[in-house]
Formats: C-alpha cells, sequence, structure tokens
C-alpha cells in the first residue's frame, strides 16, 4: 500500500481516467489493492455529472435523463496503470446504483440494492462511501433509510449536497446548518457536510481533498 499512497496528491485528478469494469456481482469485482471511495445517491442526484466534474472528463461517467441507468458498480482509474503487482492505480472511484426511482422490474431493483450493501459490507478496501444529496430537497426518507443501512454496515460516508447552485446563497447556509444537525445523529457519518455544483464547478476541491485525505487513512 505504500507505493500507492505515495502517488495520492491533488496532480491526481488533473490526468486522464479510465473505465475499467462494471461489476453486476460480487463475484466480478477487481482484487483487493488500491484504495477504493464510492458514490452514492438518488438516481436523479447528479452522481454521474459529480464525478465527470471531480475528474474532469465529460462522459466518464454515464449520464442520462433516465433514472437507474447505472446499474453496476462502476470502476474509474488514473490512466497508465497495467494493474499488476508493482503497478496498480493509487485509487479506484466507484460510481454506485442509484436508489429510488429506478424505472425497473422490482426484482431487478432488489439485485442491485444486494449488490450495494454486499459491497459495502464486504469490501475492505473501500475508504469512504460519498452520500449525494440533492441539495434542492436535501435529506429525504429514502436518503435516511439509506444512512441507517450505512451505519448498520459499519461503513464511513460523507453528505455532499448537489445542485447547490439552484439555491440562493442564505438558502445555502441554512442547507448546510441543518443537515449537519442531522448528520450528527448517525454514527457512521462523518463530520462536515460539502456542497457541490457539477454545472458551476463549486465545492469540487473541497470534495477532491476529502477524498484524498480518505484515501491516506
Amino acid at each position: 500500500m505504500t507505493e500507492t499512497v505515495a502517488t495520492l496528491e491533488p496532480g491526481l485528478f488533473k490526468r486522464p481516467w479510465v473505465f475499467i469494469r462494471g461489476v453486476p456481482d460480487m463475484k466480478f469485482l477487481p482484487p483487493e489493492g488500491p484504495p477504493e471511495v464510492a458514490f452514492a445517491g438518488r438516481s436523479n442526484v447528479g452522481k454521474s455529472s459529480l464525478i465527470n466534474a471531480l475528474l474532469e472528463q465529460k462522459g466518464l461517467a454515464r449520464t442520462s435523463n433516465t433514472p437507474g441507468r447505472t446499474q453496476e458498480l462502476n470502476y474509474f482509474v488514473p490512466e497508465g496503470f497495467s494493474g499488476e503487482n508493482g503497478n496498480l492505480p493509487p485509487i479506484a472511484v466507484v460510481d454506485m446504483p442509484g436508489y429510488g426511482f429506478a424505472q425497473a422490474p422490482k426484482e431487478q431493483v432488489d439485485r442491485w440494492t444486494k449488490l450495494v450493501f454486499d459491497y459495502l459490507k464486504g469490501r475492505v478496501t473501500l475508504k469512504r462511501v460519498y452520500l449525494l444529496i440533492d441539495g434542492r430537497h436535501g435529506i429525504m426518507k429514502r436518503d435516511e433509510e439509506v444512512m441507517a443501512l450505512l451505519d448498520k454496515a459499519a461503513v464511513s460516508y460523507q453528505v455532499v449536497l448537489t445542485k447547490a447552485d439552484k439555491l440562493k446563497t442564505p438558502g445555502v447556509g441554512r442547507l448546510l446548518g441543518e443537515t449537519t444537525e442531522k448528520v450528527k445523529k448517525h454514527p457512521a457519518a462523518f463530520p462536515g457536510v460539502l456542497a457541490t455544483s457539477s454545472e458551476k464547478g463549486e465545492g469540487l476541491d473541497e470534495v477532491r481533498d476529502a477524498i484524498l485525505t480518505a484515501a491516506r487513512s
């Protein structure tokens, strides 16, 4: 792990990233090695847009007007690593299937949900989950349910508000305060709520710093 940690620096987000694998079942997970951070959230929260903005690559994570398009655990890593021992990427970013509003049969939704939580409970190299909350609505009932499951699985997670540009400036501060108070009630939640806008580029450096800090832990 020492080799990979040494390359965890801000410039990492400036280099090209590539999609390496979609994981529809736990048996297809890459071997555990580099630290991983995962992004979770409702199907229409802007998860793919935020990942693309953080990694500065349009179209890397798929965006769609159809909620629930991401049906697998999608893995992204910096380009230029063979994946062989001694040449592993320093970190992997995982785009998780969205929850809620998925336009799919219940059996398929249940299968996605099982995949997500089997991954959360069983992945040793998972350093943190970034739980995205739509800034226009704040934490909703389904988000609370997911936070409770993350608490139960003892998975470290941090709340990130999306679409903050849709709120007036005083509204952002108020929402941050309200969300911070709710987060305090959850034992696995990492303190500190981040506000972002993929469209305006707001808050991205703070999320990048949080990712690097988590990956080094």
